[in-house]
């Protein structure tokens, strides 16, 4: 059989996979959709977006995240942060999984993860779910179809949700499995049907691949001014920052929303599309991800709609609260043609403090953004999680601790050298506390972020004085226009000053405690940041 959308010298018969049944290489949107619709894997939605459910799993499993110990990987791999598998495990898992296979209908999408020629992967993702088929051609990066006649994968990722792994025989942890092979170029997925396994996977593949060409890979988003990329700002962030709120400004372009890389030419994004949480979104504070919702091929995952009227319930949580919606980037009216972007101008860390001692912007020297970036903080908060009565500190170095195969001063390194190599300003923004802590404080007004991020993009904070921080000794503006002064300085917003200093000594202890676990790693000047 021809197939004409793909590489005949490349199909998954010349890989080795034989004995399937039907497969379907690099479907357009509507026949996916069609595909997944006789699967009766979901239901078409108003606009001709795709409802879907993902069973048992709603999120990610990080702990069934495996990489395999090879002779020629294992000293480059961290391996406190990743689980490992044996080559004789993965081999057996392989060996069952392709059997289980077999007669059965597959999905293949060729596609390039990275929008920098120079930079990007060639990836061939193998779905058993047609919906995942269009997940991943939204999320990645898709080539023309002149391209797909020559389409060589480097890597291939191959999804199975029906097939479940056995810890004894494979040697992972249960029945859920995401192996990554770096040897043998492949990546196994099984007993999952979450969706977003598939993107992560590749950019972990990303993150281990790109370091040793001098590429910065990185958990953030990323804009620039209208007219202007080489005015490019990114901004890291773990959940509930504000990273996708505040880098999708309507007087700017959105570059990409989570993942990009930092080559000597400039920024790029990973992927193709976004992968919004939908979770309480409203047509006033996001228009245009709200819109997404109701657009033909768009992925709703986990969302709870009428089932007359197709109506989504934005509020309803019981399948998950980590409901989504997945579409290609060209859904969003500024977000670039090209997803590429010039040197990072601005580098700006988000947290969301709790504990209401950061200040609501700081500039941070080279050796301090390392330091920040390596910490990863933000906080949860009382009513997050069960038993948690107080703000607790979350650690998530790199803003991203599960996806990195490497140790986190690879990056931190790599980030702290971009930094000082191409001028870029770096800045700590506090989205949390202020006034107190959480329970008594108030959340940092959104409008004072706005302008204070606006003030410090076009370099206007840049020129202003500064102060020293006396808990963290970076420097923090003294006024901004539009934000009061008050503001500025956390210490005073607090009306037990005495409070706000016991909160201070705690929160550089916590930082204290768990940067001990870099020192032995790092170089003096960023250990000097570490120790104030």
């Amino acid at each position: 059989m021809t197939h004409p959308r793909v590489n005949p010298e490349r199909t998954l018969e010349a890989q080795g996979i034989t004995g399937l049944g039907q497969v379907y290489y690099n479907l357009i949107e509507p026949a996916i959709i069609q595909e997944a619709l006789v699967r009766k894997e979901g239901t078409l939605g108003r606009g001709g977006a795709l409802l879907v459910t993902t069973g048992k799993f709603t999120g990610r499993s990080p702990k069934d995240k495996h990489i395999v110990r090879t002779p020629g990987t294992e000293a480059e791999i961290w391996w406190e942060n990743n689980a490992e598998m044996s080559p004789e495990g993965y081999a057996a898992l392989r060996a069952d999984m392709l059997e289980h296979m077999k007669g059965r209908d597959y999905f293949v999408q060729d596609l390039y993860g990275g929008a920098d020629p120079a930079h990007r992967l060639d990836v061939r993702v193998v779905t058993e779910l047609a919906w995942h088929s269009l997940f991943i051609r939204h999320m990645l990066r898709r080539p023309g179809t002149d391209e797909l006649a020559t389409f060589d994968p480097e890597f291939t990722v191959i999804n199975c949700p029906s097939f479940k792994a056995d810890p004894q025989r494979h040697g992972c942890r249960s029945e859920v499995v995401i192996a990554l092979n770096l040897e043998a170029k492949e990546i196994l997925i099984a007993g999952t049907e979450y969706a977003g396994e598939n993107k992560k996977s590749v950019f972990s593949l990303l993150n281990y691949i790109l370091p040793e060409k001098g590429v910065m890979p990185m958990h953030c988003s990323a804009n620039h001014a209208i007219g202007k990329p080489t005015e490019t700002a990114v901004f890291f962030g773990l959940s509930g920052t504000g990273k996708t709120t505040l880098s999708a400004a309507p007087d700017r372009v959105l570059i990409g929303d989570d993942e990009h890389g930092w080559s000597d030419t400039g920024t790029f994004n990973f992927e193709g599309g976004c992968y919004a949480k939908t979770i309480n979104l409203s047509a006033e504070a996001e228009p245009e991800i709200y819109a997404t919702t109701t657009k033909f091929g768009t992925v709703v995952e986990n969302m709870v709609f009428d089932p007359d009227t197709l109506e989504l319930d934005f509020e309803d949580d019981s399948i998950t609260a980590n409901m989504r919606c997945a579409y290609p980037l060209d859904y969003i009216s500024n977000a670039s043609a090209t997803a590429l972007g010039g040197h990072p101008k601005n580098v700006v860390m988000l947290t969301c403090d709790a504990f209401g001692v950061l200040p609501p912007i700081a500039r941070l020297t080279p050796a301090q953004a390392m330091y920040h970036f390596l910490s990863g903080f933000t906080s949860k908060v009382a009513g997050t999680e069960r038993g948690v009565t107080e703000p607790q500190p979350t650690f998530s170095t790199c803003f991203g601790a599960p996806f990195l195969p490497r140790r986190p001063e690879v990056y931190g390194k790599l980030l702290q050298q971009k930094i000082a190599k191409f001028g870029s300003d770096c800045w700590l923004v506090n989205t949390g506390w202020t006034g107190g802590a959480y329970g008594t404080g108030s959340r940092m007004p959104i409008k004072a972020t706005r302008a204070l991020l606006t003030a410090a993009l076009d370099g206007t904070l840049a020129k202003g004085k500064f102060r020293k921080d006396p808990n963290f000794g970076f420097d923090v503006p003294v006024t901004c226009p539009g934000v009061a002064d008050m503001l500025l300085d956390p210490r005073r917003t607090w009306d037990d000053k005495s409070a706000y200093d016991a909160q201070a000594a705690k929160l550089v202890g916590m930082f204290s405690d768990n940067f001990a676990q870099y020192i032995d790693h790092i170089d003096e000047d960023v250990r000097a940041a570490a120790l104030g």
